[in-house]
């Protein structure tokens, strides 16, 4: 294996033509090296804006390692960054906040912006959650909504910090309605949504998958067996324009489960019924385990069976900062049009 040196050296130079473009259509938010298929697994060094995030989930860096690395980004990119280091090596990626090997500047960890296809995004490089504020490898996704959604109804489903919503709106879309069970995250959505005042104002609803999806899909919403269902949101049953299912991998509550890998046409049968005829749903799953033609196979059978056959489909991958050796990246996108 090459040493973190030789690696991230390589990954610079395969990246210069990508980030030209990305400069140009107004994007400062990317990945650097995606150490899994770059020769450093467990490794990822992002730019978000004007900060450097550099996350180990496997081993540590050393503090001469991490500062050699943020060195050569800075020296490639002709910039200097705001570094921040989430050591994630610990029990279930989570950041090893004493900071033992490196302590981030005051000014790193303050509310910055990073953008994305000309749009304002809220970073920050540490926060209650574990994950950044913007996952980089929806990135096309949010290129291809942000171009097809003039005039659309669009629902953002899971929606985390709203980006989809976000490019939705940008792309002049009648409608946004974001919903995610966490309102945290959709209080960063609604910033997002005020740093960019030019857009027309989207909604946020807060609530847990099921009961929202079902309801909207004209489905009854079912208590598990000996248990009272808790208070959920009321919303009327309707279809949109454009969908957007970016489950997460598992989760569990009184509603339901989401699990990608063993259940997945239980959170895609109702977001079909909730896509307008003629309409777009476009449905992700970023299970590493689960191969792209199985779960395509998967997906249109479900419609088939719901009576909402697909007319049409396309795999969007991921863009070029996330490279796959075998080609099939761990996040797999499917448009389907109805």
């Amino acid at each position: 294996m090459p040493s973190h040196d030789q690696a991230l050296r390589a990954a610079l130079h395969n990246r210069q033509d990508l980030l030209t473009a990305l400069h140009q259509q107004g994007t400062d938010c990317y990945r650097l090296f995606h150490g899994s298929q770059e020769g450093a697994g467990g490794l990822t060094v992002d730019r978000y804006g004007p900060q450097l995030l550099v996350q180990s989930f496997h081993q540590s860096l050393s503090r001469d390692e991490l500062l050699q690395l943020a060195e050569q980004c800075q020296a490639s990119l002709g910039t200097q960054l705001l570094l921040v280091y989430n050591d994630r090596s610990q029990g279930n990626s989570r950041i090893d906040r004493t900071d033992a090997i490196y302590q981030a500047e005051p000014a790193a960890l303050e509310d910055l912006i990073g953008h994305e296809w000309g749009l304002n995004y809220r970073v920050r490089g540490r926060h209650a959650g574990q994950d950044p504020l913007l996952f980089l490898d929806l990135r096309n996704a949010r290129g291809w909504v942000k171009a097809h959604s003039a005039g659309k109804s669009v629902l953002n489903l899971f929606a985390y910090t709203c980006g989809v919503g976000l490019s939705a709106a940008a792309g002049g879309a009648s409608e946004v309605v974001n919903l995610d069970f966490a309102e945290g995250n959709l209080a960063v959505g609604r910033e997002n949504g005020t740093l960019n005042p030019q857009l027309q104002p989207m909604q946020f609803v807060q609530s847990d998958y099921f009961p929202a999806i079902r309801q909207l899909a004209g489905l009854p919403i079912n208590a598990r067996r000996g248990q009272k269902l808790p208070h959920y949101p009321r919303l009327e049953q309707r279809q949109f324009d454009l969908v957007l299912l970016d489950p997460p991998a598992w989760a569990k509550s009184a509603f339901g489960t989401v699990d990608l890998l063993r259940d997945y046409q239980s959170l895609l049968k109702p977001a079909i019924l909730a896509t307008a005829d003629d309409g777009v749903l476009i449905c992700c799953n970023n299970l590493a385990k689960v191969a792209m033609t199985d779960w395509r196979e998967q997906v249109l059978r479900c419609a088939e069976k719901l009576g909402r056959p697909v007319r049409d489909w396309q795999v969007l991958a991921p863009a070029r900062d996330f490279p796959s050796q075998d080609g099939q990246p761990p996040l797999k996108t499917l448009i389907l049009q109805f």
